[in-house]
């Protein structure tokens, strides 16, 4: 069958990527996708939603997978489902999940999953009430989608009160933040754990961690990810034992008794204190750079899975996933996170090898050159049979990469390193 992967990042181009090393389709399709999408499929791109529809009915598309969580929000799935194409990704209500972070805290406060105490407020005086009970630092939130920017840590009281007054003003993130969430800040290590759903069953992936700050040791500006390395060796069975006892599992019940069964991927952004693992947030979809060093984890049944969860069959699948490590480390433009960077052509070398590749994200095509584009540019990615070897072929992967102003991280996986 053909397949249509939805999105233009890093995250869809490993998908793809991962999806034709299986050999079990006939082609790819991506919408848009971006300048090197092209290698592994076709591009192509609709001015509605209607019209992508369409053309997934008349190509008779087997199966639609939506990368990001915009289109998710805004009911693509639904549309899909509608007209009987097969569709990995939620519902616009059981998107909720992300596309509303009040909405969120409180399906967790209703089914009892372990989270950091909060309100959920449009009103500025409960608001500045509330930070008054916290501790500091206060986590501040913006209610709906704001890519990945509507989350402040304040370090102060006059920093959160500010930050909220912002928010609710419309001056932050627009109608996002006409809703906030103000929550106690939780202090200990943060874990992304991904779980594959069909609406009642599911499988989890290896628990992958990230790397938000911009620098080396952790400082600078948080961005969109500078880096990932899966599985995390903090991540014991445990812990993940307790997220899919207290998290998954009551989360999966409470969206079919809500009568919004969830299907896709459920991202749980974990804060683990003093061994307790307890929810950051949802998100409603792979992560971004967590999917380039999850889907080479897998060595067969990911298109079986994929295609289960969207057919709601998933629970006799079969899939093995390698007992490897894989570490991302993502290549950034010069002026990236603070504007956009001028298009630089990019060279690549052609040395690496079996243990390593490259994931494409912000690149565009000019002749016969690829350009980095802007923001995070690609992802390098390295598999090894431990920590050690992973970032050695990572690193020697982003040697073959050459581009004006590139920036990345020296100490992706400094955490599992140390450990």
């Amino acid at each position: 069958m053909e397949i249509v992967i939805v999105g233009s990042g890093g995250r869809e181009y490993s998908m793809g990527l991962a999806l034709q090393n299986e050999c079990r389709i006939d082609g790819i399709y991506f919408y848009p996708g971006n300048g090197a999408t092209h290698k592994l499929g076709k591009n192509i791109d609709f001015k509605t939603q209607k019209d992508f529809v369409d053309f997934a009915l008349t190509q008779r598309i087997g199966l639609v997978i939506i990368g990001p969580e915009a289109p998710l929000v805004e009911g693509l799935a639904d549309a899909l489902r509608e007209n009987g194409i097969p569709t990995f990704g939620p519902s616009a209500k059981a998107a909720r999940l992300e596309g509303s972070k009040a909405y969120m805290k409180e399906f967790a406060k209703r089914y009892d999953i372990p989270t950091a105490g909060f309100i959920q407020t449009q009103d500025y005086n409960e608001a500045c009430a509330f930070i008054e009970e916290l501790n500091l630092p206060i986590v501040v939130k913006a209610d709906g989608l704001c890519a990945g920017k509507g989350v402040i840590i304040a370090q102060s009281y006059e920093e959160a009160k500010s930050v909220a007054k912002e928010m609710l003003d419309g001056k932050s993130f627009g109608d996002s933040g006409k809703t906030i969430v103000i929550e106690e800040f939780l202090d200990g290590f943060e874990l992304s754990v991904f779980a594959m759903c069909d609406g009642k069953d599911f499988i989890i992936l290896p628990a992958a961690q990230d790397h938000k700050r911009l620098l080396d040791n952790d400082k600078g500006p948080n961005t969109g990810g500078m880096g990932a390395y899966a599985p995390a060796p903090l991540a014991t069975k445990e812990i993940i034992e307790e997220v899919k006892n207290t998290i998954i599992i009551p989360t999966l019940d409470g969206m079919a008794k809500d009568g919004n069964p969830f299907s896709g991927t459920l991202f749980c952004g974990i804060m683990v204190v003093k061994g307790k693992p307890y929810l950051l947030e949802f998100n409603v979809r792979f992560g971004d750079p967590e999917c380039e060093v999850l889907m080479p984890l897998f060595e067969e049944g990911l298109f079986d899975c994929f295609l289960a969860c969207a057919n709601g069959n998933l629970k006799n699948i079969q899939y093995r996933i390698a007992n490897k490590v894989c570490v991302g480390v993502v290549v950034a433009s010069k002026d990236y996170p603070y504007k956009n960077s001028k298009k630089e052509k990019i060279k690549l070398s052609s040395e690496r090898n079996a243990e390593s590749h490259i994931s494409f994200a912000g690149v565009s095509k000019e002749g016969e050159s690829l350009v980095a584009s802007g923001g995070r540019v690609l992802v390098c990615v390295g598999k090894g049979e431990n920590v050690q070897e992973a970032v050695k072929e990572a690193y020697k992967c982003v040697e073959f990469v050459q581009f004006d102003g590139m920036q990345y991280r020296k100490d992706i996986a400094y955490q599992a390193l140390g450990k």
